[in-house]
């Protein structure tokens, strides 16, 4: 929502700046919405009126020890100018206090806003008063939020408030949120208090889980009666950790929380703030000298491995269905023979995919579909049981937006083809916010953690995920000599133990398709199939009796717009085609020439039944009538071809709508392509299908009598130009 007086705040920067070109400011919008460029243009301008030379966005220690220096207290008596106090007063109205008219005098309603902020800081008792000490002013040119916002708790709050009143005269400890919410700015503060209370100088006390703080707390085991700072400082990193504890002394209460806590996460269930429950609860990785029993690696898991893994006390180990790069990691892909040995010596596998998927514009509905398809390929191949769960990993530091507009959709896709398409479960591999998030969505039965990884900000405080499977926490080398192995050590939780006996594997089916080299092809194949199409009546646009300029205002798809609508998802054609073993180009010649015979008279019939005037009509990519795709897809259910529910006539408007999703349109012409073969009593259409079958699927797919045989006719020449262009990609 706009506010009037930031609105004239960044009138303020704007005019008495000069738009802010000397001082590196580009000109504000003036919209009255606080973020960032407003806050990094009022920092930049209270650098210049206090001299500084090298103006930057961050209020860094430059910027801080100059203002102690010059003004450690700013008030009405202190502040140096009128536009310094202009600035104060704009940034009380950027963070939603009454900064006095933006008017240039340190007046009675600024001192009050400066009360209430430092209360809401939990500074009113260190820094009594209506004065701006350094790091108060530090804190009000940021976007943190000093009162609760988004869902936050009060009890994260409270520990908030709590350390910025202890702690904020530290050198190195700055004013930190009070929003209620867990972040990484409080777990850093968090580790800062422990090395204070633990002794550590001021620059030696640094926010690291490092030797001395790891040594200082293996002296600090808490139990029933403790009272202080410590468990103070104990039951709020349990809060921290989403547990139901109150702040303050060590009671019983609190021990059967730290009971709760330490069953949940596998360490020993002692009842006691010790050296390991600290660890779990101040950093992701915990206590990295644990042994676990589950392990993960990228070496090929050899007779000597497997007898050196088993002698360490190790059970699960998890490897990875495909390798992206064979150069770099020869062996990181499982190898012939190995999930024999496995198996041989009494350890189990769970199965890891994973190909870039290092970066957020790796990730999307479509890719978590693909990936999904290529994973079960995979998991099949090296004959992993129905009921195994396949963990798709997330191996980098997304940030929260990125999980929303990326990762969740991601593995939407991924949901959507292991539980429709597979025997399979889904897993995810990634930090603890991602896992989490995925799990809460829905769309991961279990998660595996990268918690060795403490410094990402979806570790860095999130608690453990509710589903986890398996705690990555170190890399450690087990064995000697040829057993010697590198290894992940991880924590297993029992939530899956992986497969401890496999399937002898499908083999590689040669000839099936692959996804067609569009450089090579793209434009070729085009003009092939305009060619194709313009003789036998069907010109580049327009058609069906309409005349061009109707056809074009009334929603018509030309040639070209219908052929890159078709390659934009190439991917899922070769999918289901390379799952149901047959030719890609029966799946596209149907939904090709359904987008380009599209007319004003289908756009009619859906709004019939969007409007409940019809109860069905044909619709989408392929022009499906709702009760045919039902049809077709409880025949495919039926054959095992595919998971879910039987469809009924309660069903038919839920269908309808699905079919207006392209993935879920092209999904059912493929299934409804081998129903097809069950009603014409034909064999289910494969990798051998000749073309007198091939016309006689194509001609079902549009009904039966004589209008069908002239559409099997027209459609074969269709597949044939596509087929031959999907006949080069494959044998490249």
């Amino acid at each position: 929502m706009a506010d009037e007086m930031v609105r004239l705040a960044q009138k303020f920067i704007n005019t008495t700046y000069n738009s802010g070109a000397m001082l590196g400011i580009s000109k504000l919008e003036e919209d009255g919405r606080t973020g960032w460029p407003t806050m990094y243009a009022l920092t930049r301008a209270l650098q210049y009126e206090m001299g500084i030379t090298a103006l930057s966005n961050s209020f860094g220690p430059t910027t801080l020890s100059t203002l102690q220096a010059k003004y450690p207290r700013l008030d009405e008596s202190t502040v140096p100018s009128a536009n310094f106090c202009r600035i104060l007063q704009a940034a009380l109205y950027c963070k939603g206090y009454d900064g006095g008219e933006i008017d240039g005098k340190y007046n009675d309603r600024v001192k009050a806003a400066v009360g209430r902020l430092k209360t809401h800081m939990g500074l009113e008792s260190v820094f009594p008063g209506g004065a701006l000490e350094p790091k108060v002013v530090k804190g009000l040119l940021t976007m943190d939020a000093y009162v609760t916002v988004n869902g936050g708790t009060d009890g994260v709050r409270a520990i908030q408030r709590w350390l910025n009143g202890r702690y904020v005269n530290r050198k190195d400890f700055f004013v930190i949120p009070c929003d209620g919410h867990h972040s990484r700015d409080v777990a850093k503060s968090m580790l800062l208090a422990i090395q204070y209370e633990l002794g550590m100088a001021d620059g030696t006390a640094n926010g690291a889980f490092g030797p001395g703080t790891q040594a200082g707390l293996k002296g600090r085991t808490l139990t029933v009666g403790a009272t202080g700072t410590w468990p103070t400082l104990f039951t709020a990193a349990m809060i921290l950790n989403k547990r139901d504890v109150p702040l303050g002394d060590f009671t019983a209460t609190v021990k059967s929380g730290v009971e709760a806590f330490q069953s949940f996460v596998k360490l020993p269930v002692t009842g006691t703030g010790d050296f390991q429950t600290w660890a779990s609860l101040l950093v992701s990785y915990g206590d990295q000298t644990r042994r676990g029993t589950a392990c993960d690696g990228v070496t090929k898991i050899t007779p000597a491995r497997a007898q050196a893994l088993k002698d360490a006390g190790y059970q699960y180990i998890g490897r990875y269905l495909s390798n992206a790069s064979t150069t770099s990691l020869p062996e990181k892909q499982i190898q012939p023979g190995e999930l024999a040995t496995i198996k041989q010596y009494g350890l189990r596998c769970f199965p890891i995919y994973q190909t870039w998927s290092r970066s957020a514009d790796y990730f999307g509905y479509e890719q978590g579909n693909n990936d999904a398809f290529r994973a079960v390929e995979w998991a099949r191949f090296h004959g992993f049981k129905p009921g195994t769960t396949i963990y798709f990993a997330v191996d980098y530091d997304a940030m929260d937006g990125e999980v929303t507009a990326k990762i969740v959709p991601h593995f939407r896709g991924v949901h959507h083809t292991i539980s429709e398409n597979s025997p399979y479960r889904v897993g995810i591999y990634g930090p603890r916010n991602v896992c989490q998030r995925v799990a809460d969505a829905g769309y991961a039965e279990t998660s595996f953690v990268s918690d060795m990884s403490s410094g990402f900000s979806g570790n860095l405080g999130y608690p453990m995920p509710t589903n986890w499977a398996f705690d990555q926490i170190a890399t450690v080398t087990v064995g000697s000599g040829a057993g010697a192995i590198e290894i992940d050590n991880n924590i297993a939780s029992g939530r899956d133990t992986g497969q401890g006996d496999f399937d002898p594997g499908l083999p590689s089916v040669a000839g099936l398709d692959v996804d067609l080299d569009k450089t090579a092809y793209r434009d070729p194949m085009l003009r092939d199939v305009q060619k194709y199409l313009t003789s036998i009546g069907v010109p580049e646009t327009g058609g069906s009796g309409w005349t061009d300029s109707d056809w074009v205002t009334l929603g018509g798809v030309s040639t070209t717009k219908a052929y890159d609508l078709v390659l934009s998802a190439d991917w899922l054609f070769t999918a289901l085609a390379r799952e149901l073993k047959l030719r890609k180009a029966l799946i596209q010649a149907p939904v090709l020439w359904e987008l380009r015979k599209l007319n004003p008279l289908d756009a009619v019939s859906d709004a019939g039944v969007r409007n409940g005037i019809l109860e069905d009509c044909s619709t989408g990519w392929g022009q499906i009538f709702a009760r045919v795709a039902m049809a077709a897809r409880n025949y495919c259910l039926k054959e095992g071809l595919i998971n879910g529910s039987p469809l009924a006539e309660p069903n038919l408007r839920e269908v309808w709508d699905k079919l207006q999703d392209p993935a879920y349109n092209i999904r059912s012409v493929a299934y409804l392509t081998v129903y097809n073969a069950h009603q014409l009593k034909i064999a289910r259409p494969d990798l051998t299908t000749g073309p007198a079958d091939t016309q006689a699927l194509l001609a079902r797919y549009n009904g039966l009598g004589e209008d069908a045989q002239q559409y099997g006719r027209e459609l074969i020449g269709l597949y044939n130009v596509l087929e031959g262009y999907n006949l080069l990609s494959r044998t490249k």
